[in-house]
């Protein structure tokens, strides 16, 4: 099966490289880098790292960065995508299990999950706001769902190609609410969802808050990601 790694970022100059050392075996997989109109040196960083980069000429939005990462990839017949935040806050050498469940017909979406406990999950530097945040929409949203996931909100999941050649992603936010949209529409196609545990890792280079603003709209960006 093709792999590929798709990493949407913005402003991931000082973690990018990091993330991409890490794939174990990373000789198994095509990467491609979107840039979301970064204003520091990341687009450089990519390049240099020689992975197959595109640059959106403005900050489109998170959902709209993921949006071109899954052309990107289809274009290349990738069977399984892999969607890794390069905020090194996901620990990427659970990739190959991911991908794994996936080739095995076990599941057809694999999450990363940081919130495996609230002690472990403190203690590796989330911030108690995010911790709280990331647990009460997760709550919601297995209710609504039906599901039973660690955590809605995760910068690492896998994708088995049939889902993305399924569900209507290209119609979804630009914005942050592009993942929990996604997950819904799984949920609704039938698409077997499941977790795995990965290690929670926040640092200053990882957690850097951005403002940036969006039509009427002020939104609190956390390098790639909102939680």
């Amino acid at each position: 099966m093709k792999r590929v790694v798709v990493l949407p970022g913005y402003n991931v100059e000082k973690t990018l490289e990091m993330t991409v050392r890490s794939i174990p075996n990373i000789e198994n997989y095509h990467l491609i880098f979107v840039d979301d109109g970064s204003t520091d040196n990341t687009y450089n960083v990519a390049l240099n790292l020689g992975i197959e980069t595109y640059r959106l000429e403005k900050n489109s939005g998170y959902g709209a960065n993921q949006k071109v990462c899954y052309k990107k990839a289809l274009d290349k017949g990738a069977d399984i995508i892999i969607m890794l935040h390069p905020d090194y806050q996901y620990e990427p050498k659970v990739i190959p299990i991911m991908h794994s469940l996936i080739e095995e017909g076990i599941c057809d979406v694999v999450l990363g999950n940081r919130i495996r406990t609230r002690k472990e999950s403190i203690e590796g530097g989330m911030p108690v706001y995010k911790y709280i945040s990331n647990r009460v929409l997760t709550i919601f949203e297995n209710l609504v769902s039906g599901q039973n996931l660690g955590e809605w909100h995760s910068g690492l999941r896998a994708y088995s190609s049939r889902v993305l050649r399924t569900i209507n992603w290209e119609n979804n936010s630009d914005d942050f609410a592009f993942d929990s949209e996604f997950l819904f529409q799984c949920v609704n196609a039938g698409f077997k969802i499941g977790d795995i545990p990965v290690p929670v890792k926040y640092f200053k280079e990882a957690s850097s808050i951005d403002l940036f603003f969006k039509g009427d709209s002020v939104w609190l960006k956390d390098s790639c990601c909102c939680f």
